[in-house]
């Protein structure tokens, strides 16, 4: 029995070896497929979420957008969208050029799309490479809440001294990195240069008493009218300063989403 046993693994150990190694690739093919999958609607889902952008500081969109070497992204995010369907053609139309052409324009579609590529059409590669790199913290003013992430990690490990208990709350004037806050904001001014922003800590009864953020964009800027009243929204940028005499958090936006 013990020559038999002998003699099968002499002949059948390398076809069990290639049996697991095939198992094993297999596996590692599920798990990066799962989670490329997984970074696919997280990035859909956001895109959802933010798809009305109702101020875009183009400038800024732009000088980051160059400055950061996002077109590797963009590249990824037009050849997911000219993605070939089950007869094998592309159909897409980007910035009114069109194609349903064969997987030879695919590159060329790519091209074009990135040679005339716009604020409006990059800021979505932005926040979602943003999102992945965890840059951007989290804020909810209604709520009085800041997101658990990486950035939020860093920004209170670059101020804690040694020493210190884990704390409890965030000053946002610490914050190096991206803001995404979100709040009611109010319209308090507007010229043909600028127009202001105010949003509250919190939601108090007078929504101009108390500590706020204010956000100034430039008028040219916004892509829709400004309610009349209150509104939610998003406001993507960065913290300048903190007015202690007004009690005012000053943000330079770069995007406002509603």
């Amino acid at each position: 029995m013990g020559v038999f046993t002998e003699m099968w693994w002499s002949v059948w150990w390398p076809w069990m070896l290639l049996w697991l190694l095939t198992a094993a690739g297999a596996g590692a093919l599920l798990v990066l497929s799962a989670a490329r999958l997984m970074r696919r609607r997280r990035s859909r889902a956001r895109n959802v979420t933010y798809s009305i952008c109702f101020y875009l500081h183009d400038r800024s969109v732009m000088d980051h957008y160059q400055m950061r070497g996002y077109a590797a992204a963009l590249r990824k995010e037009v050849e997911q969208r000219t993605s070939d369907s089950k007869d094998g053609t592309i159909r897409a139309s980007v910035f009114g050029i069109g194609a349903g052409a064969g997987r030879r324009d695919n590159s060329e579609i790519v091209s074009k799309y990135m040679e005339v590529a716009e604020p409006i059409s990059v800021i979505g590669v932005i926040m979602d490479v943003l999102e992945e790199k965890d840059v951007i913290v989290h804020v909810d003013l209604v709520n009085g809440t800041v997101r658990r992430n990486a950035a939020l990690t860093r920004a209170l490990a670059d101020h804690a001294r040694a020493g210190d208990p884990p704390q409890s709350s965030v000053r946002l004037r610490d914050v190096e990195d991206f803001v995404l806050i979100r709040g009611r904001f109010r319209r308090v001014s507007r010229s043909d240069g600028s127009t202001v922003l105010l949003a509250p800590y919190g939601d108090p009864d007078d929504p101009s008493e108390g500590p706020r953020v204010r956000v100034t964009c430039a008028t040219e800027g916004l892509r829709n009218e400004v309610p009349s009243g209150t509104f939610s929204a998003r406001c993507l940028g960065k913290v300048q300063d903190w007015n202690s005499e007004e009690a005012v958090l000053e943000v330079q936006a770069m995007a406002i989403f509603r």
